[in-house]
């Protein structure tokens, strides 16, 4: 996979996939649409003091910082897995300016993210443990049920089958009663099938550049 550093909206970094024609983060902005997207709407929304945290496109590691962030700053234990076919290299990894804009986040704490083992339990810090899965989510090994589900594979049209009834109710297997499945799409196909596998699905206001995005409960 042949992917060329750019730089968004914000400031901060982004890839993008030449082959698929397709970058990993919003072109308005990276930060800011995770932050939206996965902090604002997921994160925030869960309300416990452990979460359980289940990402569907480990890519660049922005969403795990960013959670890293929430989690030292609401006090809020956390485990999270993280899935990804295709990881970074250590050159791509160590080009990304995250740190450089997230002034809070000690510096390292990436590069401790994308260096540690894959298929193994690692701590980032006393209340957040991490497990990377270098595999096809449709193959992973689910390590219990899960509060919250970051969904950031590529979009619907650029890699269909991360977007199947079948993934999503194998989701649905994998999370409890009540918890979060949220993601930066608003496709009317993605909403059909969420809710055909059970899923209470809304939208709400998009990040900057997009509408609205999906938002669902499991039942």
């Amino acid at each position: 996979m042949k992917r060329e550093l750019r730089i968004t909206g914000d400031g901060s970094h982004t890839f993008f996939v030449g082959d698929m024609e397709e970058p990993y983060h919003s072109a308005h902005g990276a930060i800011q649409e995770s932050e939206h997207v996965f902090m604002l709407h997921g994160f925030r929304q869960v309300g416990k003091s452990f979460i359980r945290v289940l990402e569907i496109g480990f890519g660049t590691g922005l969403n795990m910082l960013l959670t890293f962030r929430e989690s030292v700053e609401k006090g809020v234990g956390v485990f999270y897995h993280a899935v990804e076919k295709y990881p970074l290299t250590p050159e791509e990894y160590s080009q990304l300016n995250y740190e450089k804009l997230l002034v809070d986040v000690p510096p390292g704490t990436l590069q401790k993210i994308h260096e540690a083992p894959w298929g193994e339990n690692v701590n980032l810090s006393d209340g957040f443990l991490f497990f990377k899965e270098h595999t096809d989510i449709r193959n992973m090994h689910p390590s219990g049920k899960f509060d919250l589900v970051y969904h950031d594979a590529f979009a619907p049209d650029k890699q269909p089958e991360m977007w199947t009834p079948q993934l999503f109710s194998r989701l649905y297997g994998m999370m409890k009663p009540g918890s979060i499945w949220v993601s930066y799409t608003s496709k009317g196909s993605v909403r059909r099938d969420l809710i055909s596998c059970g899923f209470e699905v809304m939208k709400v206001t998009g990040p900057p550049g997009k509408k609205e995005m999906l938002y669902a409960i499991r039942r």
